[in-house]
């Protein structure tokens, strides 16, 4: 039998061996793994193309479900899950969803894509950023059925310069989907940030094809993720048809009705779509 110690043995102990004592009496819970990431990093030597039709459901939601996702503007999308949560992504104030969400997310880049005065109401503000510049932001952050985690990229600075970790790739894992949002993307992505983003089934695309990176060198992304749905966003001046045109037979392309689309793991199309929501 394992002999028992009183609790402020345990506690003199620990702080023995170096830990605090505020860390002996509430020790964080070990934070929820991507599922995303541990099913592409299965398989190190394929190109991953995400699941469709049936498929295996994540461990964060047993039962899977429908993710909504609209389009507000410019790089706003309205993200709501099975559970109950509402995330706004790249929220800037200029583009509210219809209710106050649970969690908005920020990439930084420009003003358009973040506020520092957002609504006292929204419970999880996530800077896409760290206090220390140039330090890269980490965010693994489980709420409710969703796991919120980034993936950081440099941008060019508005001194034409490169500002080191200027933006993060959100990426939302929620009722056996991984959905991923670009943010304000200047750079195509090297090997170590594919492996680290993993598996996206749905895709969120900046397509300004200037602004952030040119329609060619962000089409060689969405090849490369090879997502499920490919939803564009961030266009400013060039038509779409601009970043179309870089995608062959390879990849179908349709226009929503609305500015809102439902998905499921279920329901995911079996050939890459790039869907164009209304109001892009």
């Amino acid at each position: 039998m394992m002999p028992r110690f009183p609790v402020f043995a345990v506690i003199f102990l620990l702080s023995l061996a170096g830990w605090d004592v505020a860390d002996a009496q509430e020790m964080p819970s070990r934070p929820q793994a991507s599922q995303c990431q541990a099913i592409a990093q299965s398989l190190p030597k394929a190109t991953f193309a995400s699941f469709s039709g049936s498929g295996p459901t994540l461990a964060n939601d047993p039962v899977g479900g429908d993710v909504k996702i609209t389009f507000l503007g410019h790089a706003t999308l309205f993200i709501e899950t099975p559970g109950g949560v509402s995330i706004a992504t790249d929220f800037s104030g200029a583009f509210p969803p219809p209710y106050t969400p649970t969690v908005v997310t920020m990439n930084k880049a420009h003003p358009s894509h973040y506020t520092l005065t957002p609504d006292p109401a929204i419970k999880y503000v996530l800077h896409g950023w760290a206090d220390t510049p140039g330090e890269p932001a980490k965010i693994h952050l489980t709420v409710g059925d969703t796991l919120i985690r980034n993936v950081v990229t440099d941008i060019r600075s508005w001194s034409g310069g490169v500002e080191a970790n200027g933006n993060s790739i959100f990426i939302f894992e929620v009722a056996g989907l991984c959905i991923g949002h670009l943010g304000h993307l200047h750079f195509e992505l090297n090997d170590k940030q594919y492996a680290e983003i993993g598996r996206l089934d749905i895709v969120m695309v900046p397509v300004d094809g200037g602004l952030t990176m040119g329609a060619d060198s962000m089409s060689r992304v969405v090849k490369r993720l090879r997502s499920s749905l490919i939803l564009p966003m961030h266009r400013w001046g060039p038509p779409i048809q601009q970043f179309l045109a870089m995608f062959g037979p390879d990849f179908d392309v349709a226009y929503a009705p609305t500015a809102s689309t439902t998905v499921s793991l279920k329901t995911l199309p079996r050939k890459p779509l790039i869907y164009v929501l209304k109001g892009l």
